[in-house]
């Protein structure tokens, strides 16, 4: 009797198809490790230059007051400075990786919105720094009057506490967005970044704190990544 092996071959090679469709589809779906460390060192430098810098020079624009004349807190500003590319690059590895694990199931709009938004806070950041470098270096010899004082510190404070927030906060909504459908993170904590990506984006004054929304945000969700990657390493282990 003739047997139709047709019948046998089809249905496995279906299943054995969405069988590596759902792993590729888990592998996507779970953040590396890799943009967890790097969010992790971003926020760790954004958290203590900010932290450094808000310290060090004080927040009425109008003099350079006595802290340019303090040691320490140039030392401190300097220090501050040092540590934003570093934080940059941490940064650009968050988003590369992330991106590059995501795959096929990014969204193409909130893609560009991610990887935009991402791109122009660097670079905002990245120019803030160096027109408050400058303003440090000339004050310190001596060659800065008050009105050309007053130009650098309201660039360089408009270019941190504005558009670099605004860009944070654009980047903060692509992110959980992306995070809602591909479930690379918890929902709960994809809402907390809508809420902080909204105050970014609402709130326009001058308070000079508002800038750690971001990276304490950053800290948060690379934690989370952390955690439940040791605690899927440790379930696959006691398997």
């Amino acid at each position: 009797m003739a047997v139709d092996r047709r019948t046998d071959s089809t249905p496995r090679g279906k299943a054995g198809a969405s069988e590596n469709s759902a792993i590729d589809t888990a592998k996507a779906l779970v953040p590396p490790r890799g943009a967890a460390v790097a969010g992790v060192i971003f926020s760790v430098l954004m958290i203590g230059g900010l932290g450094l810098v808000r310290y060090a020079i004080p927040a009425d624009p109008n003099g350079p007051g006595a802290w340019i004349t303090e040691p320490d807190r140039r030392q401190a500003v300097r220090l501050a400075l040092d540590l934003v590319p570093f934080a940059g690059i941490a940064f650009l590895w968050f988003m590369g990786v992330l991106r590059n694990r995501l795959g096929e199931l990014e969204d193409q709009f909130f893609a560009t919105v991610f990887l935009a938004s991402g791109l122009l806070f660097v670079a905002t950041i990245f120019v803030s720094a160096a027109v408050t470098g400058a303003l440090v270096e000339s004050l310190a010899a001596g060659s800065v009057d008050g009105d050309t004082y007053y130009l650098g510190r309201h660039m360089s404070d408009a270019l941190m506490n504005i558009f670099a927030v605004k860009m944070a906060g654009v980047f903060m909504f692509s992110t959980c967005t992306i995070a809602l459908r591909t479930r690379i993170f918890p929902r709960w904590l994809a809402f907390v970044g809508y809420a902080c990506a909204l105050l970014l984006l609402v709130v326009i004054a001058n308070w000079r704190w508002i800038t750690l929304v971001f990276p304490i945000w950053m800290l948060l969700i690379s934690v989370q990544i952390l955690w439940a990657d040791i605690f899927s390493h440790r379930s696959g282990a006691a398997r």
